[in-house]
């Protein structure tokens, strides 16, 4: 895991967290949400923090379960919100998805993501892609 943070006068303070998540690893869903956890311990959004690590686990989740490849998931927290962005090496792009009633806990990522952030999106790369949201800095 790699964490990085500063400020100087012209920019205010950002922190970041980056961790590679090895395939298939499920484990990486609960360390996602551990690490996370610590990088906004200082942000001061305690609702906003519970929200921010459900839908790190989800985006986790996605691309661990629905891929046959690493991830690599960015975390940046600045004073005006957080960005979580979880980058696969696959192009199919995900579509949120109404769940069955048979389907248990499954198909229901997408549509947290989509009901509880601030904004999210999918975002093409010449490999692969990186699906992210963002929840502002406000109260909740």
């Amino acid at each position: 895991m790699e964490e990085t943070s500063g400020s100087t006068a012209d920019q205010p303070a950002t922190a970041q967290l980056r961790r590679r998540l090895a395939r298939a690893d499920l484990r990486a869903v609960p360390e996602a949400r551990r690490a996370l956890r610590e990088l906004l311990r200082h942000w001061g959004r305690p609702g906003k923090s519970e929200i921010a690590e459900l839908l790190t686990s989800e985006l986790v989740t996605n691309a661990l379960i629905h891929t046959d490849h690493d991830a690599i998931l960015t975390a940046t927290v600045r004073p005006s919100g957080l960005r979580v962005e979880v980058r696969d090496f696959v192009g199919r792009r995900p579509r949120p998805r109404v769940p069955d009633a048979d389907d248990g806990t499954h198909g229901r990522g997408l549509v947290l993501v989509q009901s509880l952030a601030d904004a999210w999106g999918v975002r093409a790369h010449g490999v692969g892609k990186s699906v992210w949201f963002e929840l502002d800095g406000g109260a909740v």
